[in-house]
């Protein structure tokens, strides 16, 4: 078996299937593992993630990393976060977001006592919800027929694929600020919570009901790890080794040409971004659902605006994440739906040191900037605005505290659409891969079993975006391969849970 790329999707993948017997061969473009889920030192000592820049709902890889015989907390220190986010209004109001239900409640009652009154209903709601869809997120969706297993007529009537994040948050609170408090976190999918689908409100409910939290050393830790456990189990990953094509006989892979090399192969599982390795590795006889034409006309995430930045002295007391929401967060989506930059753009500032002392060089601070922004189908030229950019940036820092930086900048780099399109083969530079609109998820999204012998992981197949899901991806992969080759797929099954009544907890059985 080959899996084409390294990132956390085709790692675990690797895992599971050499861990189940197969002989496996990882080919990655790159000189290092974990794709955007790496993390880099400077010559100055500053260490950045490249994009996750922190761990949401670990459950699903701890499973991954046991059914491998291993301890995730043995091999990565995933912290818990006790302040998860200080969001800032740009209107002047902030909201600190944490797992202490009791000063959750205290925050938003100091914005609208009303909607203070709804929060644990909002949390007992998406308890039976995630519950309900987990055996959804854990399946494939090979055949029509499966949208009506068990599993998806239990979850249906909590799909309402009518409904927004934004409108399904209106049954529980009337404050605008509040509900993006509950629907930023679409962003995750590069998506605006006017249009996610409402099944993703579970993305705020897993924040404040599971944690978020910091991988000591950066993200890129847990990718490392990860590339460990895959050598331990004796397969092998081949860095600096791009994938060239795919070659096939008889309707199936029988070799990857990757870094000069031919590898054989009887299955081929591919990690790289769909929009970009799909027209480059696979044919269009082979994919016939997803043409180029097809992915021409997809809908495709937004792509982000990065600073990577390594200052002189300290940021303190600014907390390890802040979110900055525009003033008029809707219209900020809108420009970026419609190709155009926004002017007052919404953004995230990881200040990693506020956990992790080791992510820069005593006295100085790594500081992690991202803005949404359209991807490559806008037109926009980089070249002319990457640095006028950059400058609005910077300002916008100081709304959330941020001041007299320029001059403490030791360290920067700037990653725009076209970094992310060409330095990390990312189709159209959309960060997040495809839109998640219900016309291309579930059964609609490239499957993972994508074709005789081609399997898919990583977000642009299903269940979508995001660490969680990608490694649920994995999973689901790995077992179709094991299924489909005879060999033992009972290491990719996911534990079997109880689904309870709204206000318990899931049980394992």
């Amino acid at each position: 078996m080959v899996v084409v790329g390294a990132g956390p999707g085709g790692l675990a993948a690797a895992a599971l299937l050499a861990r189940a017997g197969a002989k496996v061969t990882v080919v990655e473009r790159d000189a290092v593992v974990g794709g955007r889920t790496r993390t880099w030192a400077t010559a100055e000592g500053y260490r950045f993630d490249a994009g996750p820049t922190f761990f949401l709902y670990p459950r699903v890889l701890r499973e991954i990393f046991a059914a491998c015989g291993a301890r995730l907390e043995d091999h990565v220190e995933l912290r818990r976060l006790e302040a998860a986010y200080r969001l800032v209004f740009e209107d002047g109001d902030e909201l600190t977001v944490s797992g202490d239900l009791a000063g959750m409640e205290r925050a938003i009652a100091a914005l609208s006592p009303h909607d203070a009154a709804n929060v644990r209903r909002f949390l007992d709601d998406n308890r039976t919800k995630l519950g309900l869809f987990r055996p959804v997120l854990e399946q494939d969706f090979s055949r029509l027929r499966d949208l009506v297993t068990p599993a998806m007529i239990r979850a249906l009537p909590w799909l309402r694929p009518r409904l927004s994040v934004d409108s399904d948050l209106r049954k529980y609170f009337e404050d605008a600020r509040v509900r993006l408090a509950f629907s930023f976190q679409t962003k995750y999918l590069g998506m605006s919570p006017f249009k996610c689908p409402s099944l993703f409100t579970i993305l705020s409910f897993l924040e404040y009901e599971h944690g978020v939290y910091h991988p000591i050393g950066g993200c890129g830790t847990v990718s490392v790890a990860t590339a460990q456990l895959v050598r331990e189990l004796g397969a092998e990953i081949r860095l600096s080794a791009p994938a060239e094509r795919i070659e096939f006989a008889n309707g199936r892979p029988r070799a990857v040409l990757a870094g000069g090399q031919r590898h054989t192969a009887d299955a081929v599982v591919i990690n790289g971004d769909f929009a970009h390795a799909a027209p480059r590795l696979i044919p269009q006889e082979y994919r016939p659902r997803w043409s180029d034409t097809k992915l021409s006309k997809s809908r495709l995430s937004c792509s982000t605006f990065m600073l990577y930045l390594g200052i002189v002295g300290s940021l303190r007391p600014l907390p390890h994440h802040t979110v900055l929401l525009a003033r008029d967060y809707r219209r900020n989506l809108q420009d970026i739906e419609q190709g155009n930059l926004p002017l007052e753009p919404s953004l995230y500032v990881q200040h990693a040191g506020a956990t992790d002392d080791g992510m820069a060089p005593p006295g100085h601070t790594s500081l992690y900037v991202l803005v949404p922004v359209p991807n490559l189908r806008a037109g926009i030229d980089w070249r002319r605005e990457a640095s006028r950019y950059r400058d609005l940036v910077l300002a916008r820092l100081k709304l959330v505290g941020i001041k007299d930086l320029e001059h403490r900048i030791r360290y920067e780099r700037v990653v725009t659409p076209l970094e992310w399109r060409d330095e990390f083969a990312i189709g159209e530079g959309a960060t997040f891969s495809l839109a998640h609109n219900i016309g291309q998820m579930l059964y609609w999204r490239p499957h993972n079993r994508f074709g005789p012998g081609i399997y898919l992981t990583g977000g642009g197949t299903h269940p979508g975006s995001g660490l969680p899901t990608i490694y649920e991806s994995a999973r689901i992969s790995a077992r179709l391969l094991l299924q489909d080759f005879g060999l033992d797929a009972q290491v990719a099954m996911p534990p079997r849970e109880i689904v309870l009544a709204a206000g318990d907890r899931e049980v394992a059985a």
